[in-house]
């Protein structure tokens, strides 16, 4: 479908398939991005427990400080990453729309994606990586770890799995349920921008839920690290 403005030509903003593909496929490079980088903290607390390298870790620094340096250093190789794809992106798309004799011309990547896929990947990713820290804490090996931690990445891919369901129904109810829970949010975030405005207060509480569930995540997590840290072959209760 394609709308006409008041005179006659071709409206500017189309919508539909052309200002949905980009946010789609970022959602997915999002989810890549964040799932790797806490997917590495992870893998690293669990090689580090196995080979009691940890031990020599924590003789030159605190708990909370490993954490905090883990946290916040594969957050920023992530973050550097998901920027790269953002502002390669519009390059990309002119080059293939040059040599396919403009038929990418119509995809555009909406004013304010950059500016809240910057701020989703943050939180979602500060989110997901405390949550793994906490998780390679209490587990006795990184396997165990990764079999664990689907208990909350499996909610957190459930808008891929429905994405047809909030493309067609892009202000439902669940559609902005999904938006507000903490573990949904960035990627039913990422969707929503090409088929619809957002309300303000929607993304308003949507970060401020995210913000808090971190708080929360970041206290529990700090306490787990110090208690299970140097606990071998003891399953948590």
């Amino acid at each position: 479908t394609i709308r006409l403005d008041e005179s006659g030509l071709v409206a500017t903003d189309q919508g539909g398939f052309s200002a949905f593909i980009v946010p789609f496929l970022f959602s997915i490079l999002l989810f890549m991005a964040i799932f790797t980088s806490s997917g590495f903290l992870l893998q690293g607390l669990g090689e580090e427990k196995e080979n009691r390298v940890i031990e020599i870790l924590l003789s030159s620094v605190s708990a909370r400080q490993l954490l905090t340096g883990k946290v916040l250093g594969l957050g920023a190789a992530g973050l550097i990453q998901m920027l790269i794809w953002l502002l390669s992106a519009g390059v990309l798309v002119r080059m293939a729309s040059a040599t396919i004799g403009g038929l990418f011309s119509a995809l555009q990547i909406p004013g304010n994606f950059i500016a809240l896929g910057t701020v989703y990947f943050v939180l979602g990713y500060l989110l997901f990586a405390i949550l793994m820290a906490g998780v390679g804490s209490i587990t006795p090996t990184a396997r165990e770890g990764q079999q664990l931690s689907a208990l909350f990445t499996l909610p957190a891919v459930i808008p891929l799995w429905l994405s047809a369901f909030i493309i067609q129904n892009p202000s439902h109810i669940v559609t902005r349920i999904f938006t507000l829970f903490p573990f949904t949010a960035p990627a039913t975030v990422m969707i929503r921008l090409g088929l619809a405005d957002i309300p303000t207060w929607e993304l308003i509480v949507s970060i401020a839920l995210l913000v808090v569930s971190i708080i929360g995540s970041l206290l529990l997590a700090a306490k787990l690290f110090r208690t299970f840290l140097l606990m071998y072959g003891k399953r948590p209760r």
